[in-house]
Parts: structure tokens; sequence; C-alpha cells
């Protein structure tokens, strides 16, 4: 199973200019979007772990030039409970959103 990146962000502009830099930065898929509310979103990418804490570097600096960076995380080998829960499996058909 490949690591899970999550990057949180206060305003969708934010979250669409760091998910464009973690695909960009590293070898990783978009595999979901979350809106939580009170403005805050939560972009979820998959790849090997090196590939996700690059990814989720450069989208957290991408998200701190232009809006609010609130969080961000890797989980090396999520637990395969998760996929059953969560909006995170890789999927051929793109992101899953919750817009």
């Amino acid at each position: 199973m490949e690591a899970l990146g999550l990057l949180e962000t206060k305003g969708l502009v934010a979250l669409i200019e760091a998910s464009d830099a973690m695909v960009k930065a590293a070898r990783v898929k978009l595999v979901g979007v979350k809106q939580i509310g009170g403005g805050l979103v939560t972009a979820m990418v998959r790849g090997d772990v090196a590939a996700c804490k690059a990814a989720t570097d450069a989208g957290a600096a991408a998200a701190q030039r232009i809006g609010e960076l609130v969080s961000v995380h890797v989980i090396p080998r999520p637990h395969g409970d998760l996929e059953e829960v969560f909006p995170i499996r890789m999927s051929s058909t793109g992101p899953s959103e919750d817009f």
C-alpha cells in the first residue's frame, strides 16, 4: 500500500494552488478533495513515502504563498480499513470530490 499525504487549507484557491504544486513536484496521484466546512478543504495524494513528503512540502509552500495553510501530514502505511471509510483509493477516474 502507498503512503497517504494530506494537506488542509482555509480556502479553495490555496488548495488548488497546493494541489497543482503537489502533483508537479513528485510522482503522486491526487486521490481526493474533501470540503470540511468553515472554509476548510483538504487534498489527499497517494504515492511512495518520499514522494508524498516531497509533494506535501511543495504544496505547503505553495499554499502559504497565496492563502492559509492549516495542516500537513503524511501517513507512511495507512491501514486498509481507512479506504473503506475515507475517499483515499487510487482511481483511474480522477480524485473523489466532496463539494
